[in-house]
C-alpha cells in the first residue's frame, strides 16, 4: 500500500472517510539499479566469456551471452507484472475496488458499504485471502501483499467499513 497505513486499532477519526488504499507490488530495484546490475553481470559474463573463448570454447561465449538475455527478460517481465495496482475506496454508501492488470485491463467492483464483509483467511499462510464480499459477489484484493500485511489491511479495512457505516 503506497503511503502510511492508517492504524486499525486507533480512535475512529484516525481513518478519513471517505477512506481510498491504492495497492502496489513492492520491487526492491528500480529501472537504475537494473541498468548498473544489468551492466556489471555483461562484463563478468564478457570477461569469462573471453576466457572461455581464449581457451577455444568459443560455444561457452554464446550461452553466456544467451544467459544475459535470458535475466534481461525475466526481469522485464518482473517490471511488467509491478504496473499491476488496485485501488479501494470505501465511502458512506458504497465500496469500489478497480484492479489494474500489467496490460493497462481495468475491472471495477462496486458494493454497498453498509453490507460489505472484510474476510481474511487463517492461519496466515503464503496462498492466505483478503476478501471484499457482498450479496453473493467477492473480489480478492492484496494477493502480491505478504500475510502479515494483508491482514494488517483487512483490520484497516474492516475499521473503515464500520466507521463509513456509521456515518451513513
Amino acid at each position: 500500500m503506497t503511503g502510511p497505513m492508517p492504524d486499525a486499532s486507533g480512535p475512529a477519526g484516525s481513518i478519513p472517510i471517505p477512506f481510498v488504499a491504492e495497492l502496489r507490488p513492492h520491487r526492491s530495484l528500480g529501472p537504475a539499479g537494473f541498468r548498473v546490475m544489468l551492466a556489471a553481470v555483461a562484463v563478468v559474463i564478457a570477461v569469462y566469456g573471453g576466457i572461455f573463448l581464449a581457451m577455444g570454447a568459443w560455444p561457452v561465449f554464446g550461452f553466456l551471452g544467451l544467459e544475459v538475455l535470458l535475466l534481461y527478460l525475466l526481469f522485464r517481465l518482473n517490471f511488467r507484472d509491478a504496473r499491476r495496482c488496485e485501488t479501494i475506496r470505501i465511502d458512506r454508501d458504497a465500496t469500489e475496488v478497480r484492479k489494474r492488470a500489467p496490460s493497462g485491463h481495468e475491472t471495477r467492483h462496486d458494493f454497498q458499504t453498509g453490507w460489505l464483509r472484510v474476510e481474511v483467511e487463517r492461519p496466515a499462510r503464503h496462498d492466505c485471502r483478503l476478501t471484499l464480499a457482498s450479496h453473493g459477489r467477492r473480489v480478492s484484493v492484496g494477493s502480491f501483499l505478504t500475510p502479515p500485511e494483508r491482514h494488517e489491511l483487512g483490520g484497516v479495512l474492516r475499521r473503515a467499513v464500520a466507521v463509513a457505516a456509521k456515518r451513513g
